[in-house]
């Protein structure tokens, strides 16, 4: 029997439900409107792709949403200089600046410069030491997306063996640390990371009970290396062609086809998680502006 499909759209679909009737509400009673800025440095397609994402979707949910576009070739020191000014905005309660930047650019520089309370993106070294100590703080969105997928997909992860593929900065480490913190509704995991290093990968993928691919090589996970009945959530977006149309064909990094007929669940690609980190993003947004006003939040 070919495994349950985690549907990202229905799921981000239902929250994005919430959140703008939260906003609705947090306007009529309190006269506050969340406002996002995200900040995109030249035209690289997939940047430009996202970010017009990110702001359809804050602008179908009722945000005060600004987006700034500057060429490739910005000054580190203007762009360091347009983040202050939203730091000190009062309308704006989260600050986005798409990654990756520019190599004359130094990301860790730009990413220190946002002020933590309106790190949206989770990045801040500030609030990613809150989330390893369990403080509340703003959760990288990825992660935070993944919590959501398996709480609502009914996924056992009480106890589980969990194993990440990838320990990057954005998912593999937060996800990993996430997991196997006493945390409610999805936590008290015990979790393998495995990376470019691993010696025996399909060793530790037969053994999760839930797998979590952010390897950023597609179709790297096949039906072999997982055994039968295990939640499997596929980060990975890959190009590999265009369809009869001309649109990017994708796929993860899981080989859907044929790892779907052993797994009980799993996320397609597209469809999945992506969805989740944009309403995520809309989560992190919404909090911070109930903070900022002294209404109780999630972040603080």
């Amino acid at each position: 029997m070919s495994a349950k499909i985690i549907d990202g759209v229905a799921i981000s679909k239902e929250i994005r439900e919430g959140i703008k009737k939260e906003v609705q509400e947090l306007k009529e009673k309190h006269g506050i409107t969340p406002g996002l800025v995200t900040i995109l440095v030249g035209e690289n397609p997939a940047s430009v792709s996202y970010v017009t994402a990110k702001q359809k979707t804050a602008h179908e949910l009722g945000f005060y949403s600004i987006q700034e576009n500057l060429p490739e070739s910005v000054p580190e020191d203007e762009l360091l200089k347009m983040i202050e000014k939203y730091n000190n905005d009062p309308k704006i309660h989260g600050i986005l600046v798409q990654l990756p930047l520019p190599k004359h650019i130094d990301e860790n520089k730009v990413i220190y410069a946002i002020d933590p309370r309106k790190d949206v993106d989770g990045f801040h070294p500030v609030n990613v030491g809150k989330m390893v100590i369990g403080l509340p703080c703003f959760l990288p969105c990825t992660p935070y997306g993944i919590l959501v997928l398996l709480d609502k997909s009914g996924a056992k992860v009480d106890g589980a063996e969990v194993v990440v593929i990838g320990r990057s900065n954005i998912v593999g480490k937060p996800v990993a640390i996430l997991l196997f913190q006493k945390r409610k509704p999805v936590g008290n995991a015990t979790v393998t990371i495995c990376h470019t290093a691993t010696k025996d990968m399909a060793f530790h993928t037969k053994r999760a009970d839930i797998l979590i691919v952010a390897a950023g090589k597609p179709k790297v996970v096949t039906a072999d290396m997982v055994k039968p009945g295990v939640v499997v959530i596929d980060v990975g977006v890959n190009r590999i062609g265009t369809t009869p149309e001309g649109k990017a064909k994708l796929c993860g990094d899981v080989d859907f086809d044929s790892v779907k007929e052993v797994a009980s669940a799993i996320t397609p690609v597209p469809g999945g998680v992506g969805p989740m980190t944009i309403t995520m993003l809309m989560k992190n947004t919404l909090e911070s502006a109930k903070m900022w006003a002294g209404l109780p939040s999630e972040v603080g």
